[in-house]
């Protein structure tokens, strides 16, 4: 591409993270000319230890990252999970999923960060009708009646048939199309790291319920766990200020001796938790997915999994919009699209932070409804079988690339 000739493609994409990156390769994949913009090297993006966040990925959402060729290059750092204990602080009642009660595969995977980064863009790669443009900036962005047209910071111009924001919740594409966007602070960070272990997880993932809020071991490839632990955003400041060793020892507190002694893997990160969403996810020729329409509260580990959901569906109505000949970026294209999504999301939302406003606290009278409530869902097993398929991804109206059809 040259400055002065434009490259022309049908689907723009700004933001080149798992989301907008996994997009690009189930679209390239079927045809689709698309272009990615993205500010940070690709070397940078795939660093390892430049991400400390261990990835829930469903039953279904593997699937779509195994169509965009990916899978395949991570599947060794994934830990199965196996199952899943939920308690609520040092209550003796529990809910406890068995993925055998329901089938023969795991209901999940956990994925360090950083592994999913470095094999979708090196699926990019091998796609001829995808181009990564990184690093590089948009500059602007005008949305006309037929098309749209960006030019980078660089000089470089693309035109396509439509944009799609993946650039993250503070989305300057969603802002420049005057999308309003509902927040709430939960006025919490999430604490995540790495940790090696001496004996064996089982594929066991634990999500406990504290006054302060949920402290989760996910199972990783090997003897290794990822751990998501919130607290109030000054207590997570000061926990991770703490050296190597009082950390670990601090994190040995809260995980027990289950697993034996722990050491750390990597550095240690805190990320300030909100929820928010989009008033639409769509606009004239912009369509939103991932953390530009949506962010929850990690309580259920849902949150790229619904990027992932918004991938493909957004790649189905776009595929099939272009093999009937029409306009991939026309508004009946993206309505169907906004519609298929947009009560998903909200439920998600919705169920993430109700479970945050009942667990976070230390309220007597609601700590013994939610512990009741535990201890009953593991006992009804048809409402336990729904809530594991639910985890899974198999609840819904499902994308083709979700039930591992071609697009």
């Amino acid at each position: 591409m040259s400055m002065s000739s434009p490259l022309r493609v049908d689907v723009l994409i700004n933001g080149g993270g798992p989301v907008g990156a996994l997009l690009a390769a189930v679209l390239g994949r079927a045809g689709v000319r698309v272009a990615v913009i993205e500010a940070a090297p690709p070397e940078v993006l795939a660093r390892p230890g430049s991400d400390a966040r261990a990835i829930a990925i469903a039953y279904t959402a593997r699937k779509v990252i195994a169509a965009a060729g990916a899978w395949d290059g991570m599947k060794d750092e994934a830990g199965e999970i196996l199952e899943i204990r939920v308690t609520d602080d040092a209550s003796p009642l529990f809910l406890h999923y068995d993925h055998q009660e329901i089938g023969a595969d795991p209901l999940g995977w956990i994925v360090p960060n950083p592994a999913i980064r470095r094999e979708l863009l090196a699926a990019l790669g091998r796609i001829p009708d995808v181009t990564l443009l990184a690093p590089a900036r948009l500059k602007r962005l005008e949305r006309l009646p037929h098309r749209v047209e960006a030019e980078l910071e660089d000089g470089r111009v693309v035109h396509a048939a439509l944009a799609v924001a993946a650039d993250g919740r503070g989305s300057m594409l969603r802002q420049q199309a005057g999308i309003k966007v509902t927040r709430r602070d939960y006025h919490e960070s999430g604490i995540v790291c790495i940790m090696a272990h001496e004996r064996p997880h089982h594929g066991i993932a634990h999500e406990r319920f504290l006054p302060a809020g949920p402290f989760a071991i996910l199972p990783l490839a090997g003897n290794r766990s990822g751990i998501v632990w919130t607290e109030a955003n000054h207590v997570a400041a000061a926990i991770c200020d703490q050296g190597d060793d009082a950390f670990r020892a601090e994190l040995a507190a809260k995980v027990g001796d289950f697993l034996g002694e722990i050491r750390l893997e990597g550095k240690r990160f805190h990320h300030p938790l909100t929820l928010q969403f989009a008033d639409a996810m769509i606009g004239h020729r912009l369509a939103l997915i991932g953390d530009a329409a949506h962010g929850m509260h990690p309580i259920a580990g849902q949150g790229m999994n619904m990027g992932i959901r918004d991938v493909a569906a957004l790649a189905e109505v776009i595929v099939d919009s272009l093999r009937l000949g029409l306009d991939a970026g026309g508004p009946d294209v993206l309505e169907r699209y906004q519609r298929w999504r947009r009560f998903d999301t909200m439920l998600m939302l919705g169920v993430t932070d109700g479970l945050d406003r009942l667990f976070s606290n230390d309220v007597e009278l609601l700590k013994h409804v939610r512990r009741i409530g535990l201890a009953a869902v593991h006992q009804l097993d048809h409402t336990k079988r729904f809530f594991m398929r639910h985890a899974m991804g198999l609840v819904g109206d499902l994308p083709r690339l979700m039930k591992g059809e071609a697009l």
